[in-house]
């Protein structure tokens, strides 16, 4: 068993190009302690993202829905496992008042697994973007969804609100899910972008997948093509980060030169963007490069 020493060390010797700032500056500071005040709650916080200082330094979030307790337990994800708590009805309003004072122009709503809820909390989603919409009109709302278990119907109730982007992460490849990604399945995510495809045609459809978990070249490949004949127009790709020693091990770090490379063979498979590199999110820098 790895201990805590030996999980700090490893993380020392990360390569540069995994290395990131502590953050603190005052943008930052301010954007945490709005948050705080209206009761809201981030992905960047809660999976312990790399990224949280640039993202809150740009008065920026992946705002995080219903709550910071999820009903699965997948083993790269450091979001608390657990019973949550009831639906905060106020949450939609908070978080357009939130969205609207901090200026946004691209919001990302993305939620914790409520396999607790009959809809999955679908019609929360929609509330939400509804609420926003209300209060900043112009934004741009890109929904980060869960799988709904493969719920067409809760998806569509999602698809009926005022969102901009659908994104669904496929997070691994199919052989790996069991193991990292027990509560869900590969067949979900493919017909999430599929259905959303064909329920909103012009919608732009995004998945991401994490690197070194134990994939190989060519299972890799292999999700690319299934993503693209799901109809996915966007794909992110980043490097797998273990947040605490009881998650999972990175199996491989690969080079910023390896993802420059999958980044090439994905455009060439036809998606019109992807964005790949260590330090990459699904929703990291979502605003420059929505369609």
């Amino acid at each position: 068993m790895t201990t805590q020493a030996e999980s700090l060390r490893v993380r020392r010797r990360l390569p540069e190009w995994l290395k990131v700032k502590r953050p603190g500056n005052s943008a930052y500071l301010e954007t945490k302690s709005m948050l705080r005040a209206l009761n809201l709650h981030t992905v960047c916080e809660e999976a312990r993202c790399p990224n949280i200082g640039d993202c809150f330094g740009h008065r920026t979030a992946t705002f995080m829905l219903m709550g910071e307790i999820c009903t699965r337990g997948c083993k790269y994800c450091a979001v608390s496992k657990g019973r949550p708590r009831a639906i905060d009805s106020d949450e939609p309003e908070h978080l357009a008042e939130a969205v609207s004072k901090l200026g946004l122009k691209h919001v990302v709503l993305t939620s914790v697994d409520r396999d607790d809820l009959a809809d999955g909390g679908a019609e929360h989603f929609a509330n939400t973007a509804k609420a926003i919409k209300r209060t900043v009109p112009q934004v741009r709302i890109e929904a980060l969804i869960p799988d709904f278990r493969g719920n067409r119907e809760n998806l569509r109730a999602v698809l009926e609100s005022p969102v901009d982007i659908l994104n669904h992460n496929t997070e691994t490849v199919p052989r790996l899910y069991p193991e990292v990604r027990g509560g869900g399945r590969y067949e979900w995510t493919l017909n999430i972008l599929r259905w959303s495809k064909e329920l909103r045609p012009e919608l732009p459809t995004k998945s991401g997948l994490m690197l070194g978990l134990g994939e190989d070249r060519t299972e890799l490949l292999l999700v690319f093509r299934d993503l693209r004949l799901a109809g996915c127009d966007v794909l992110t790709l980043g490097q797998y980060l273990q947040p605490t020693p009881k998650h999972r091990e990175v199996s491989r770090i690969l080079t910023p030169a390896e993802f420059d490379e999958l980044k090439f063979l994905a455009l060439e498979m036809g998606f019109a963007h992807a964005e790949s590199g260590p330090l990459v999110r699904s929703s990291y820098h979502a605003w420059e490069y929505a369609i």
